[in-house]
This record gives C-alpha cells, sequence and structure tokens, in this order.
C-alpha cells in the first residue's frame, strides 16, 4: 500500500493563484473531488495530501495548469476540468501547447485557442495538410476553428479569398415555397456560417469583404463549374453531401487553395437510401497524400458537460444517422499519409 505523502507547490504570485484556486476554491475542491487527496491552499501556495500515487497524479496536473499560466494563457474552469479528465485517464500530452496556441485574434481582441489537445492536433492538421476532413460530434469546434484558421491565412496573406459552403439539404422542391430571391431562399441554410464569421471578423469588416467577393457563402450547389485559386475553401455539414456532390467540390481546388470538410456522421440528413459523401470519402481518399482525416470526439466537446453524456448515450444506443462508415482510427488521431 502507497505511504501517506505531502507535496507543497508554490504558485508564481498571488494573481495567478487566485486564478487557478477558482473563486472560493472551487477548482481546488472540484480537484479534490476527482482523486483521493487533501488539499490545502496557504497564500500563492498548496499543500496536497494523501496516498503517493494520487498525490503524484495531482501534481502533475498543477505542474500542466501552471504550464498554461507561464505561456501567458488564463486558467478557465473548463480548463480544470478538462485537465482533470485527462489526468483520471493517463493522458500526459503536453496541455500548455495546446491551450495557448492563439489562431487568431477577434475584431474584440478576444484571442480564439484550441481548447482541447483534440482541437489543436486537428487545428495543425488543417494548417500543414491541402485537403482537411474534420470529423465529430456537435459542440467539438470543427468548423468555428476552420474559419478562425481560415481568417488567420487571410489576414497574413495567405489566401486571397474564404469561401464557406453548405448543401441544402432540403432546398429541392420546398425552396420554390419560400418567400424572396434566391438568396434570401438559402440564407437560413448558412446562417451558422454567417454567424461565425460576424463572431470573429465583426459585421462591418464580414459586409465589406462580401461586398467586395472576398468572403463569400453560397450553397453548395453554386460550387459547380468553378476553379477556385488562392482561396480557403470550407465545406460545412459535408455528411449531407452526396458522393457526387462531394467529388465535385473537391474538383473545384484551385492552385494556392487550402480546403477543410467538417461533418458529423451521426446527424445525415440524406433521403433513406442516400450514400454520405462524407462516409464515402474516407474510403477513396484514405491514403492519398496532402490529405488528412482527423476525427474529435466526445472530449473535445466544448459546450455543456451534459453534450458529452449526450453523445456518449447515443453512441452507446447504436449512433444515430443513416449509412455506416469504415473502421476509423483510434479517436482524435489523425489518418491520411501526409499526417502519420
Amino acid at each position: 500500500m502507497d505511504e501517506t505523502q505531502e507535496r507543497r507547490i508554490l504558485i508564481a504570485d498571488n494573481d495567478r493563484a487566485r486564478e487557478l484556486f477558482g473563486l472560493n476554491d472551487s477548482h481546488l475542491r472540484f480537484i479534490e473531488e476527482g482523486f483521493d487527496v487533501t488539499i490545502v491552499p496557504r497564500g500563492n501556495e498548496v499543500i496536497i495530501k494523501g496516498q503517493e500515487d494520487e498525490v503524484g497524479r495531482v501534481v502533475r496536473l498543477f505542474n500542466r495548469l501552471t504550464a498554461i499560466q507561464e505561456r501567458g494563457g488564463r486558467v478557465t474552469e473548463r480548463d480544470v476540468r478538462y485537465a482533470v479528465r485527462l489526468a483520471r485517464e493517463g493522458d500526459e500530452k503536453p496541455l500548455a501547447d495546446a491551450l495557448t496556441d492563439v489562431i487568431v485574434t477577434t475584431y474584440r481582441g478576444k484571442q480564439i485557442r484550441p481548447k482541447t489537445i483534440g482541437q489543436k492536433e486537428y487545428v495543425d492538421a488543417i494548417r500543414r495538410s491541402g485537403v482537411t476532413f474534420g470529423i465529430g460530434p456537435a459542440g467539438t469546434g470543427k468548423t468555428y476553428l476552420a474559419m478562425a484558421v481560415a481568417v488567420a491565412a487571410f489576414k497574413a496573406k495567405e489566401v486571397a479569398r474564404i469561401i464557406l459552403t453548405r448543401p441544402a439539404v432540403e432546398a429541392g422542391e420546398k425552396l420554390g415555397f419560400l418567400p424572396g430571391d434566391m438568396q434570401q431562399k438559402v440564407d437560413p441554410y448558412l446562417r451558422p456560417l454567417y454567424d461565425a464569421l460576424f463572431d470573429i471578423m465583426g459585421s462591418e469588416t464580414f459586409e465589406r469583404l462580401m461586398d467586395r467577393g472576398v468572403i463569400e457563402v453560397a450553397p453548395l450547389a453554386f460550387m459547380r463549374g468553378r476553379t477556385l485559386d488562392d482561396s480557403f475553401i470550407i465545406l460545412d455539414e459535408a455528411q449531407n453531401t452526396t458522393p457526387e456532390q462531394m467529388k465535385m467540390f473537391l474538383t473545384r481546388m484551385g492552385f494556392g487553395s487550402k480546403v477543410v470538410v467538417t461533418g458529423d456522421i451521426t446527424q445525415i440528413d440524406l433521403p433513406e437510401g442516400t450514400r454520405s459523401g462524407l462516409v464515402d470519402v474516407q474510403r477513396v481518399l484514405r491514403n492519398v497524400p496532402g490529405i488528412s482525416f482527423y476525427y474529435l470526439t466526445e472530449r473535445d466537446v466544448v459546450r455543456n458537460d451534459l453534450v458529452q453524456l449526450i453523445i456518449k448515450a447515443y453512441e452507446a444506443a447504436g449512433g444515430g444517422g443513416t449509412g455506416s462508415h469504415p473502421p476509423r482510427p483510434r479517436a482524435g488521431r489523425p489518418n491520411g499519409s501526409e499526417t502519420q
């Protein structure tokens, strides 16, 4: 049996200690609940008491959290909860590298960063690959992070345009019965993309760049027959494309362009019996150089904790989408020759 041990950790200053401990030491209490230890705060120092192995895990946990502060990041309740979960699962990947990677700064001065190790690896895959498929459940930041990387690439003059597209699955005959011109008819399908860009760029900048044709938000059908050079192109909700639509979209890519395709294969809204292009493309392009497949999981959900539990429950019940897909790599690992 392990011996009882006491370890002390000195935090750099009182401000960092208050941030790390949480309001009324709430972060410390949460850490205590996750491990069989007692944590006693004293000024900018914490004393950790318990069995040797548990104390060692908590010490490593504090080291990971203080490393975030040393890299210029802030430690939030979400970060503490995520770090505790990683520590309990024995995941020792560098947390500070992920949570301090500033992708882009919004017009309000907010820094957009990955919030999980999986999100950091996904962002890295986008940066280094010509075409990246981000596949995972709702709330994992697939589209928002891709847009942040796109805006960063545009600001750095790596691309001249940003093009965002989605399939309007329910358009068909119903589209004609909606009021307004074609743009007004498809706007409801594209609204989530507008909202994300408003949040990153601000509505005035977004509208100005839209008017200049630098940013384009359009339904997937509008991509047919075009060649898109020097562009950062994002296809969202790709699980609702057919294989033919997916091929059409991917072959629009021109010189100097980068493509990100996002989707959730458990939420396919295609008619019964229709194959999903996102399911099909994993088989077709799995071993093509320069193409990455990255799979985010419930561990990367950054919404309410209940969302993770909901996703796990649906997975345990057999998923929630139509169509099958080939065996995928271990959760969170990229696949594709460029990212191996």
